[in-house]
C-alpha cells in the first residue's frame, strides 16, 4: 500500500456511492441505484438539464466504483491498495517510478515497518534451515537432538510447495482468451505438466524424509532404499530434457518438401509428430532459430549435471553405506570437475563471441593495421596457375563495414558474454571455498560450523541495514523547497549565475582614475613630460550596458589609491 496506494488526492468509492467503508453488499447496490437516478445522463436529461462532459465523467466514476465495491475480491483488493494501485496491477508497465517514490515517501512509518518486517521474514525463513544446521553440527541441541526436528524450516517449506501444486492442479485447465483464435491457443501449464510437477516434487520431498529418518536411525531399510527417490527424481529430469536434445531445427520450407505438400495440408498425426521431434523455425538466420539453438545447449548441460549429480550422490551413497572409506576430499571429486568444466565452458562462450565480432569488425579489437594478422597478395595463383592479387586467388575479402549503432551493439554483446564470464568464474569460486570448508568439517576439522555459512549472514545482514536505511530514510521533498542555495554555493566557490532579476547592474563604463605615466623621449620633469593615459570613456547606452559585468578586481589601482592602502595595512 505504500507504493501502490492513492495518495487521497482522489474522491474514494465509498464516497462516491455515499456509503461508509463497512457497508454490507446490499447497502452499495441500495446506494448505486439511488445515484443512478440522481446522475444518469438520460434521467438529467429528462429533467431539462444539460448533460456536460464533467456530468457524464461524475457518472462514470460512480459505475466504476460501484462494479469495484460490488465484486468481493476487486472491494478486498481496492481496501488495500486503493484505485490507482489496482489500475497498475492490472497494468504494471503503467507504473510511474517517480509515482512510487512520492508515494512511498508519504508513507506511514508503520506502513515502512510492515514492509521492512516482511524482508526480515524472508531472510530468516532461507537461513533459518542453514542456521539449525550448523547449530546441530556444534552440538548446541546436544548429543541426542534429532535431525527431524532440525530440518522443521525445510518441512514448512515443503507444506507450502506441496500446497501450491495442489492449487494449481485444482485450478484446472486456463481458459482460452477471447482475442486467440482456438487454433492458435494452447495452455501454458497443461494438466499433464502439472501432474508431472507434483510428482517429481514429491520425490525430491521422499528422499529428504527417508534421508533424514535414516540420519536418526530411524528408517528401517538401507541408504540405497534412501536414495532411491533421488535417483527416480532424477530419471525424470532425463526423459524431460532428452527428447530436447535430439530435436531437429528446421524450417517450413524443410518441412513441405520433405513431406511434399503444403503445411497448411498437414494431418493431424503428422502435426504432432513434427511437435514431437523438429523445432520449426522461420529462417535459419532468426531470432527463434537462435533460441531453438539456446534451448538445445540448455538441455544438453542439465543432462551433464544430471550425469555429474548422480556420480556424485553415488560416491556420498557409497561413503555412507560403507561400501569404502575413502577421504570425502574425493568424495566430492565430481563437484571440483563440473565447477572447472562450467568456467571453461562459459570462456569458451565468450571466445566464440569475441571471435565472430572481430571477424565482422576487425578494428573493433585493434586488429587492423596488425602486419601479423594483414593478409597479402605474394604468391597468390589463379585457377590457370598464374598469378593473381584478386579475391579469388586467396584473398579474404574484408569485411562489411558496421555502422555506428552496430558497432554499438557489438561491443555491448561482447562487453555482456565478459561481465558473465568474470560473474560465473567469481561464483564458482566462491562456491568452491564454501564447498572446501564444509569437506574440512566432514573430515573432522574443529572450527565452528557457522564459518561455512558466514558469507550469506555477512551478505544477509548488510543488505538489510541497507534496505532499512533506504525504507526509512526516504522522506518527501517539499514541492516550493529550494534545491540549491545560490548563495551558499557561491560562497565556497561554486559556478553560479545571479538571477538577473536581482543581480546587482554592475556598470561597463567604469575605468581607473587617470595615472602620470613619464614619456620615455622627453624624460622625467621635461616639458610635456606627463600625459593621460587613461581616460574616462563617454557614457553608453542602457543597450549597451547590458553587456558582460565588468571585474572590478580585475583592475589597475592608482599610486594614490595604492598608497591608501597601504596606509591600511
Amino acid at each position: 500500500k505504500s507504493f501502490l496506494g492513492d495518495d487521497g488526492s482522489e474522491t474514494s468509492y465509498y464516497a462516491l456511492l455515499g456509503v461508509e467503508r463497512d457497508a454490507s453488499a446490499e447497502d452499495i447496490k441500495k446506494a448505486y441505484k439511488r445515484k443512478s437516478l440522481q446522475m444518469h445522463p438520460d434521467k438529467l436529461a429528462q429533467r431539462g438539464q444539460v448533460v456536460t462532459d464533467e456530468l457524464q465523467a461524475e457518472f462514470t466514476k460512480m459505475k466504476e466504483a460501484y462494479e469495484i465495491l460490488s465484486d468481493p475480491h476487486k472491494r478486498e483488493t481496492y481496501d488495500a491498495i486503493g484505485a490507482r494501485g489496482m489500475k497498475w496491477v492490472e497494468e504494471p508497465f503503467s507504473i510511474d517510478p517517480q509515482d512510487l517514490a512520492t508515494n512511498f515517501s508519504k508513507s506511514s512509518v508503520i506502513d515502512r515497518s510492515k514492509i521492512f518486517a516482511i524482508f526480515v521474514a524472508v531472510a530468516v525463513s532461507i537461513l533459518l534451515l542453514p542456521i539449525f544446521i550448523c547449530l546441530h553440527l556444534d552440538g548446541a541441541f546436544g548429543e541426542n537432538a534429532s535431525w527431524f526436528a532440525t530440518f522443521i524450516p525445510l518441512w514448512i517449506w515443503d507444506g507450502f510447495l506441496v500446497f501450491y501444486h495442489v492449487r494449481l492442479i485444482m485450478m484446472g485447465p486456463i481458459e482460452r482468451p477471447e482475442h486467440i483464435p482456438e487454433e492458435e491457443w494452447s495452455d501454458p501449464l497443461p494438466m499433464p505438466k502439472r501432474y508431472m510437477s507434483l510428482f517429481r516434487f514429491c520425490l525430491l520431498a521422499l528422499f529428504e524424509i527417508f534421508a533424514t529418518l535414516k540420519l536418526d536411525d530411524s528408517f528401517g531399510g538401507s541408504w540405497f532404499m534412501a536414495f532411491l527417490p533421488y535417483y527416480l527424481w532424477e530419471l525424470t529430469s532425463i526423459y524431460k530434457k532428452w527428447p530436447i536434445t535430439k530435436m531437429k531445427i528446421v524450417t517450413i520450407t524443410d518441412l513441405e518438401s520433405a513431406f511434399g505438400k503444403t503445411s497448411a495440408d498437414f494431418t493431424e498425426e503428422e502435426k504432432e509428430a513434427i511437435k514431437d521431434g523438429y523445432a520449426v523455425v522461420s529462417s535459419l538466420e532468426g531470432e527463434d532459430f537462435d533460441e531453438a539453438v539456446r534451448a538445445k545447449t540448455a538441455a544438453r548441460q542439465e543432462l551433464i549435471k544430471s550425469a555429474f549429480r548422480f556420480i556424485f550422490s553415488l560416491f556420498v551413497l557409497l561413503q555412507l553405506a560403507g561400501s569404502f572409506t575413502l577421504s570425502w576430499w574425493f568424495v566430492f571429486l565430481p563437484v571440483w570437475v563440473i565447477s572447472v568444466l562450467l568456467c571453461l565452458h562459459n570462456y569458451q562462450t565468450f571466445a566464440q563471441v569475441q571471435k565472430k565480432a572481430a571477424e565482422k569488425d576487425p578494428t573493433l579489437f585493434g586488429i587492423e593495421g596488425d602486419p601479423l594478422n594483414a593478409s597479402t597478395d605474394y604468391g597468390a595463383v589463379g585457377v590457370d596457375g598464374t598469378a593473381t592479387t584478386d579475391a579469388a586467388g586467396g584473398r579474404t575479402s574484408p569485411p562489411t563495414p558496421l555502422t555506428e549503432d552496430e558497432r554499438e551493439n557489438l561491443k555491448a554483446e561482447v562487453m555482456v558474454h565478459a561481465s558473465n564470464l568474470c560473474t560465473k568464474c567469481c561464483s564458482q569460486g566462491f562456491l568452491l571455498v564454501l564447498v572446501c570448508l564444509f569437506v574440512a568439517k566432514l573430515q573432522g576439522a574443529t572450527f565452528s560450523s557457522f564459518w561455512i555459512i558466514s558469507p550469506f549472514l555477512l551478505v544477509a545482514g548488510i543488505i538489510l541495514c541497507c534496505l532499512g536505511l533506504a525504507i526509512f530514510g526516504i522522506s518527501e521533498n517539499p514541492e516550493d523547497a529550494e534545491l540549491f542555495n545560490t548563495t551558499t554555493t557561491a560562497a565556497f566557490g561554486g559556478d553560479t549565475k545571479p538571477d538577473s532579476a536581482n543581480a546587482p547592474i554592475i556598470p561597463t563604463n567604469y575605468a581607473p582614475p587617470p595615472t602620470d605615466e613619464v614619456d620615455p623621449e622627453l624624460g622625467e620633469g621635461g616639458e610635456g613630460a606627463t600625459t593621460q593615459t587613461t581616460t574616462a570613456p563617454e557614457a553608453e547606452t542602457p543597450a549597451e550596458s547590458a553587456a558582460a559585468p565588468v571585474d572590478l578586481l580585475d583592475t589597475v589601482p592608482s599610486k594614490e589609491q595604492a598608497a591608501d592602502m597601504a596606509d591600511l595595512d
